[in-house]
């Protein structure tokens, strides 16, 4: 049997970006909101991270993951917003019909408005291809921080880290605190792909090797990981004849990328965009089904929650204004393109009535540097930076007066 019912918005995703868009949506006027969430509890991955660093920009002081979650799920308590948890929405079509199985069973939601706000997943080893054998130790970071955060269970006694994301490098250090011997983190690029900071106090504090240049290529081992081979790569990322050399472990952990959740957005027919591999969306978050919004790392992958946060609370503000009628409506949008050393940029469209933010990253680090915003060779905006590094997002605020008349925008580093 199948229950129907009709809700004004409805926020998917119980995450930081989740809460922060149904308070923001709140504030904003919106009266009638449903949050689903997956797990049993609220926070998303935040649960999980209980380490520092969290809230600097916005709190002003570093906090913990779950003590930075906790400040949120209390701010949505003070709500009356409904929250559906241990619900999964399995489909939306782009009338924003809403398929969600929960615990009291099917339900049917029509929104007028939707905000997505998933998250996103790690890539895990069967998307690696790697050779070897399929034995027991191999682990994404999250899911070994999970189990040894969230479940006290310990994954292994002497681990290889493969990937230098953040979450590699995190759990590269927690391990060692738990006890065991990490014997390197191996990155395929010629630099690590996780922010400077976790380099120095995951890595270098506790002198675990990072082999840049580096790469897995075979698994040993038949019930459990015995170890793993490793060489050099060439500037095609292919390995090295010659470079192999066997490092044992009990246990490999893999920080190879974070992939947004957007199999429902693509369910539905939202636009895509293949550089972020999340909604192709305007300066409101609104992507091209009219009253479908993004926000956080269902969007684009990034480095710190509290961008997450500003974002999906605009988001959350644009929804409950597009709910009142109250969006403008843009005669021709501004198309923004990532040009030389820039891999992304979002939003891609502007509607040129509001200042926005320009939110990207970089192909390669480098420093004393500039990223450019051009409208036909005119400078629109422009942003020195001392250290340029892809795992670092750049955000660059734009006057809405400063691109009249524009017809394309295009941002470049100098």
């Amino acid at each position: 049997m199948t229950d129907n019912m009709k809700r004004e918005l409805v926020v998917i995703g119980g995450g930081p970006a989740g809460l922060a868009a149904a308070i923001a949506a709140k504030k904003e006027g919106c009266r009638d909101i449903l949050l689903i969430e997956r797990d049993r509890i609220l926070g998303g991955i935040l649960n999980q991270c209980i380490h520092d660093g969290f809230g600097l920009h916005r709190f002003g002081e570093p906090l913990t993951g779950p003590e930075y979650a906790q400040r949120y799920i209390d701010d949505f308590h003070e709500t009356d917003i409904d929250a559906l948890l241990g619900a999964i929405v399995l489909s939306m079509d782009r009338h924003r019909n809403l398929y969600v199985s929960s615990r009291s069973g099917f339900t049917k939601i029509q929104a007028d408005a939707v905000v997505l706000a998933m998250g996103c997943r790690e890539r895990t080893a069967g998307a690696l291809s790697l050779a070897g054998t399929r034995p027991a130790g191999i682990y994404t970071a999250g899911a070994a921080q999970n189990m040894i955060n969230l479940q006290n269970i310990m994954v292994g006694e002497r681990a290889v880290v493969l990937g230098s994301g953040d979450i590699g490098m995190i759990m590269a250090r927690r391990m060692v605190l738990e006890g065991a011997r990490v014997e390197a983190v191996f990155e395929i690029l010629p630099y690590a792909s996780g922010l400077p900071r976790n380099i120095r106090q995951c890595l270098e504090d506790y002198d675990i090797p990072l082999h840049l240049n580096t790469t897995v290529t075979e698994i040993h081992g038949k019930d459990r990981i015995t170890g793993v081979s490793v060489a050099q790569v060439d500037e095609n990322r292919r390995p090295v004849s010659g470079t192999e050399r066997r490092v044992s472990c009990d246990t490999l952990l893999l920080s190879v990328g974070l992939i947004p959740e957007n199999e429902l957005s693509r369910a539905a027919g939202v636009r895509m965009e293949a550089r972020t591999n999340g909604a192709f969306v305007d300066d409101d978050f609104m992507g091209s089904i009219p009253g479908v919004f993004s926000c956080g790392n269902v969007l684009h992958v990034h480095d710190l929650v509290d961008h997450v946060s500003e974002e999906a609370a605009r988001a959350g503000e644009c929804a409950a204004r597009y709910l009142r009628g109250e969006r403008g409506k843009a005669g021709t949008y501004v198309e923004i393109h990532p040009r030389d050393g820039t891999r992304y940029v979002l939003p891609q469209r502007v509607s040129g009535m509001q200042d926005f933010t320009l939110s990207l990253r970089v192909n390669e680090p480098s420093r004393n540097r500039a990223v450019l915003v051009r409208d036909r060779g005119r400078k629109v905006a422009r942003k020195k930076i001392i250290r340029l590094h892809p795992a670092e997002m750049v955000r660059i605020p734009v006057k809405a007066k400063k691109i009249e008349d524009a017809r394309t925008l295009e941002v470049t580093v100098e």
